[in-house]
């Protein structure tokens, strides 16, 4: 378990050291693909924390993503608030809102729960929809980016704004990483392997499920502002059901229950997304059966094959060190 958390926690940083030597020599396009990447591997990361590790699957996560796009757009262009300031307020109450509907949805489990979270999703989605205030089915534009002019950083500039969120994205995992391996993040991890035996040492199951549903609609929320000011355009788009599914197949495609697994599940997606529909419109096709592919190899989508890969490599190293020592004894006696 150690050696595997080591090995995750350098393919982490690998992950993200290749991010930016991509970002180095990145135009226009690139910049935009690698914001994406950084905004999806925020989103990705919040859903793990319900998904892979407090065993809670949501079809309805994509509704937390859009309401803390949608706030920001509200309190910075509406209200005219400093965009500091609603981005702030806009995560907190995504967060205050997930702490509500978790409270709801978490009475119930397995298929209900994906249901009910589907349907509170589509009910996000028809509510902005709907909304003529905040551009109803046309969308709303005129959103402003962060301004951090005082430190010399320019955001409407694509490259700073890039790099911005992969550094965000980064502060997330390493925050993350340090929560879930603290007795809380076991707590989490247990109620993925057995709720019931918890339920049973008198833990409060219902409120530690809750608790990880509203911090998982805390980091969608500041996702969802990042995305804003990525676009500069949202639309009820954000809170489809699709979107849901769309950030749960990066989360098992890179390995679910692992934190670093959805950065790579959504680097790999946004990536050959991106890099298929050049060549072939049938993209999806071709996405499919890569999907398959992994998830159908036995192993814990992309990670599952690294981590494998890397304790045969281990092993064979670990043989071979026994059998030069054994040499050198058999030499010296």
């Amino acid at each position: 378990m150690a050696q595997n958390s080591i090995f995750r926690q350098v393919l982490a940083f690998l992950v993200f050291l290749a991010l930016i030597a991509y970002w180095t020599q990145a135009d226009y396009f690139g910049f935009e693909i690698i914001a994406e990447i950084g905004v999806f591997a925020i989103l990705a990361m919040s859903l793990d924390i319900i998904a892979g590790y407090a065993g809670l699957v949501s079809l309805g996560h994509a509704a937390l993503f859009g309401t803390g796009a949608y706030l920001l757009a509200y309190f910075s262009v509406v209200l005219e608030w400093p965009v500091w300031l609603a981005m702030a307020t806009s995560t907190a109450l995504t967060g205050l809102i997930a702490l509500i509907v978790g409270g709801v949805v978490t009475r119930v489990h397995g298929i209900f729960f994906i249901m009910i979270t589907l349907a509170i999703g589509e009910m996000g989605y028809e509510f902005f929809f709907q909304n003529r205030t905040l551009g109803g089915d046309d969308g709303f534009a005129g959103i402003d980016r962060l301004d951090l002019g005082f430190i010399g950083v320019d955001l409407m500039d694509p490259a700073s704004f890039a790099l911005f969120v992969i550094v965000m994205a980064a502060l997330i995992y390493l925050l993350l990483l340090r929560l879930l391996a603290s007795p809380y993040g076991k707590v989490l991890a247990g109620l993925h392997d057995n709720p019931g035996r918890l339920r049973a040492l008198g833990l409060p199951v219902r409120a530690y499920q809750t608790s990880a549903f509203a911090l998982s609609g805390l980091i969608a929320g500041f996702a969802g502002t990042l995305t804003a000011q990525h676009t500069l355009f949202i639309s009820p788009n954000l809170l489809h059901w699709t979107t849901s599914g769309e950030v749960l197949v990066m989360i098992i495609l890179g390995g679910l229950g692992t934190l670093v697994g959805p950065v790579i599940g959504a680097a790999t997606l946004v990536l050959l997304r991106h890099e298929l529909s050049e060549y072939t419109q049938y993209w999806g096709f071709w996405m499919g059966l890569f999907l398959i592919a992994i998830v159908l190899g036995g192993r814990n989508g992309i990670l599952g094959w690294l981590e494998w890969g890397w304790e045969l490599a281990s092993g064979k190293t670990r043989r071979e060190a026994l059998a030069q020592a054994k040499e050198a004894d058999d030499a010296a006696s």
